[in-house]
């Protein structure tokens, strides 16, 4: 469901995440542990950086840190960054016309279901819920609202 750079934003800021307070890493170390290529991850960064979520500095010193704490960014805020009009309530099978119970598709009751599961992450769930070990399974299942049948 999320795009490519969207991952590869996710998988970089987990490991921000994972980075004692106060130290920083560089964008080639960073390039490494992701596997995500160098010059497209630098891009993802700079949107990450103007956002105010990923702060910078260059020279002997620089590197990428959290510019905020993992638990006050949620994973809706970075998937917009990169994602916003897919994120968008669209139709399953017409794509380009807005999900509506008012002249709703065949495939509307089911996608609606997922479509909206898929929301309550975005919104619920924190970079430090997927950022940590051992994952914290009970409060990511309560903010998804609990398990479905």
């Amino acid at each position: 469901m999320l795009s490519t750079t969207s991952e590869y934003a996710l998988r970089a800021l987990t490991i921000l995440a994972a980075l004692p307070q106060g130290a920083s890493i560089l964008g080639r170390d960073l390039a490494r542990h992701t596997g995500v290529p160098g010059r497209y991850l630098a891009k993802l960064l700079t949107t990450l950086h103007n956002a105010g979520i990923v702060g910078a500095a260059r020279g002997s010193n620089g590197g990428y840190w959290l510019a905020r704490s993992a638990d006050s960014i949620r994973i809706q805020e970075i998937v917009a960054l990169f994602d916003g009009l897919a994120m968008r309530r669209g139709c399953l099978l017409w794509p380009g016309r807005t999900c509506s119970a008012d002249d709703p598709c065949s495939a509307h009751s089911s996608w609606q279901a997922v479509r909206d599961a898929y929301q309550r992450f975005l919104e619920n769930v924190t970079l430090a819920d997927i950022s940590e070990r051992p994952r914290r399974s009970t409060q990511l299942i309560n903010a998804l609202g609990g398990l479905q049948p």
